[in-house]
C-alpha cells in the first residue's frame, strides 16, 4: 500500500482536538481553510505572544495513524484529529522526511514540510501520560518526537481520506526535521 490520507480534521476554535471532515480545503501560503491555525504569520497562541509577526511555518499539522495505533496498544484512546491534527496519513514516516519535502496530497495540493510538532503539555491535558508516550529516545539518547510534522501550503486544494500522497523530497543535501 502506498502513501494515503487516512483522516483529515479541522477546527475553527484554538481547541486542541479537530473535528473530522469529510474533506478539507487548503489554501495556498495560509492553510486550511476555516482552521484557527490559518494565516500567513502564526496563530499558534504561545508563538503570536512572542512575535505575531513570525511566518506561519506551521499551518497544517501532519501526523502518521501508525503512531494513533503504537498509543493504543500502549492503553490510550486516541483517533485521528484528537490530538490535533489536520491531516492523518498512513504508509509514510514523516518523523524521517528532510525538511523541504514536497507531499503532493490528492489532484492538486501541495504541502512543504517545515518541521516537528514540538509535543506540549497540552497532551498530558488531553490523556494523563500521553506527552511522555510521544516522547522517546535513540540509540545515542537523542530526543525523538512523534508528535507528527508541521508544514506550510504551496498549492491549494481539496484534500480528502483515500487521496494519494506522493513524496517529493528536495535536492541534497537534506536538512533533517527539527522542532519548528
Amino acid at each position: 500500500m502506498g502513501a494515503v490520507v487516512t483522516a483529515v480534521s479541522c477546527s475553527a476554535g484554538h481547541t486542541f482536538s479537530k473535528l473530522r471532515q469529510s474533506s478539507i480545503r487548503l489554501l495556498a501560503g495560509l492553510g486550511v481553510e476555516g482552521d484557527a491555525h490559518m494565516g500567513g504569520t502564526v496563530k499558534h497562541r504561545s508563538r503570536v505572544a512572542q512575535d505575531p509577526t513570525q511566518p506561519n511555518l506551521r499551518q497544517l499539522h501532519f501526523m502518521q495513524s501508525e503512531l494513533h495505533d503504537e498509543l493504543r496498544a500502549a492503553g490510550f484512546a486516541v483517533s485521528a484529529g484528537q490530538m490535533g491534527e489536520n491531516v492523518t496519513t498512513r504508509g509514510v514516516d514523516l518523523l524521517r522526511l528532510p525538511v523541504g519535502t514536497r507531499l503532493h496530497l490528492g489532484a492538486t495540493a501541495v504541502a512543504e514540510v517545515t518541521g516537528l510538532r514540538n509535543p506540549c503539555v497540552q497532551l498530558d491535558r488531553f490523556q494523563p501520560g500521553l506527552m511522555s508516550a510521544v516522547l522517546d529516545r535513540d540509540e545515542h539518547g537523542n530526543l525523538i518526537r512523534k508528535a507528527g510534522v508541521m508544514a506550510i501550503v504551496l498549492t491549494g486544494g481539496e484534500v480528502r481520506p483515500g487521496d494519494s500522497i506522493r513524496i517529493v523530497l528536495p535536492t541534497e543535501p537534506h536538512r533533517p526535521l527539527d522542532r519548528v
